[in-house]
């Protein structure tokens, strides 16, 4: 009832406002999009009569936080459902909506620039780079101790966005892992600042979303233009802080090559390259599995990995993901509220049920990329660390010499 209330109010707000672009309560500017205003394709939520919601009650909570390894399944071809690329409905001049949900407004967000993310690295543009002025130099304190590392990266995310500022979330009520239903009236996210996928990384960030079959067992088929956007996210995460950082302690410690061009080909072939799941080769990755997620067709249907926020945010203005509530703390701990930035949650994708998943909502792609890289290579599958105000176990499973699955979970 809450939720539904603050949607309301925010209706009315928005409306005495008369839109975007007018002064918030701190005298501040800021453009809002709504949970339901971001860019979609054309095509309308997917509907499969396989899919089906299930309960986890048979499962322990390290089961359904996603850790998977191969098993036996034959799958066949099966055809991607792209979003925004070549060849859509290009008729109003670049911009594309969603449709609106409940009573929050509509909003248009123009997303030209992801085709140009296909074009060779050359032709493409890149953000200037980090500022000189952030020491990326990693201490002997933090080269002996990695939890001070993590820390040290959690700092110099400068890409992070602010509560109250740049989003908003309503967590709704609280639930068991095993406990069924829907506590929600609403969706997780209140509004986003349409800046957001402005900002370089974040936007080729979202044009990797759509690059993949969700479900496990299929064979991938990664084509010439999207090989492309996978080198230039990497280029463009290069610029930034925490993967400078990254570079610098993983040479230090003679993991990584000191040349940088090595480096970045190193990350995209950890991120990117493709490995088998689900008893089929060629049919997953560390990137999809970890931030775009996967249906597990074994037994009972469940969601694997989908640890991104802002795959959850755009799945869910898709209409496509239903958030039912966040998960108590396993000890007595602070309820999240719209300020929390670690939420373990439970929701459904596809009709197909997460019962437990954890998040770090508003961190950028570089600051994901680099925590998990980091504790792959040099960390075990335990990492507690402290990040900013959160006590957290970054979890990082391993197929093989892959990246199988790396989470955060709230170590309270």
């Amino acid at each position: 009832m809450e939720g539904l209330i603050k949607g309301l109010i925010n209706v009315a707000l928005d409306r005495v406002e008369g839109g975007g672009g007018d002064q918030n309560e701190r005298g501040e500017e800021r453009s809002r999009s709504t949970w339901a205003e971001v860019v979609s394709g054309d095509q309308q939520p997917h509907q499969n009569p396989g899919f089906s919601a299930h309960s986890d009650v048979g499962h322990t909570q390290q089961e359904a936080y996603g850790r998977t390894g191969g098993s036996e399944h034959s799958g066949g071809s099966r055809a991607k459902t792209r979003y925004g690329q070549e060849g859509d409905d290009q008729s109003n001049d670049g911009w594309e909506t969603v449709p609106k949900r409940s009573s929050k407004l509509h909003h248009q967000i123009h997303k030209d620039q992801w085709n140009n993310y296909k074009r060779p690295l050359d032709e493409q543009d890149y953000s200037g780079g980090v500022d000189c002025s952030v020491d990326v130099e990693p201490s002997q304190d933090e080269l002996a101790d990695l939890s001070m590392a993590l820390q040290k990266l959690w700092e110099l995310d400068s890409n992070r966005l602010v509560p109250g500022k740049d989003y908003q979330i309503d967590c709704g009520e609280g639930k068991k892992v095993y406990q069924s239903g829907d506590m929600t009236e609403g969706s997780l996210f209140s509004w986003l600042s349409e800046e957001t996928f402005k900002r370089p990384t974040f936007s080729r960030f979202c044009s990797l979303l759509d690059n993949y079959n969700p479900h496990e067992g299929y064979k991938e088929d990664i084509t010439p233009q999207e090989k492309q956007e996978q080198a230039a996210f990497i280029e463009e995460i290069s610029r930034t802080g925490p993967i400078k950082y990254l570079h610098k302690y993983l040479s230090a410690k003679g993991v990584a090559p000191e040349n940088y061009q090595d480096f970045k080909r190193m990350l995209t072939s950890l991120w990117f390259d493709l490995y088998g799941r689900g008893g089929t080769s060629g049919s997953s990755s560390a990137f999809e599995h970890v931030f775009v997620g996967e249906i597990k067709q074994r037994g009972e249907q469940e969601v694997s990995g989908f640890h991104n926020w802002i795959q959850f945010y755009l799945e869910e203005a898709k209409r496509r993901v239903d958030y039912q509530g966040y998960i108590f703390p396993r000890r007595r701990g602070q309820l999240p509220d719209s300020e929390t930035q670690l939420l373990t949650i439970q929701f459904e994708w596809n009709g197909v049920l997460k019962s437990v998943s954890s998040t770090l909502v508003g961190v950028s792609p570089e600051f994901e990329v680099a925590i998990y890289t980091l504790c792959f290579y040099l960390g075990g599958e335990d990492n507690h660390v402290e990040l900013g105000p959160y006590p957290v176990n970054i979890k990082c499973y391993r197929l093989g010499n892959r990246i199988g699955s790396a989470f955060p979970i709230a170590d309270c």
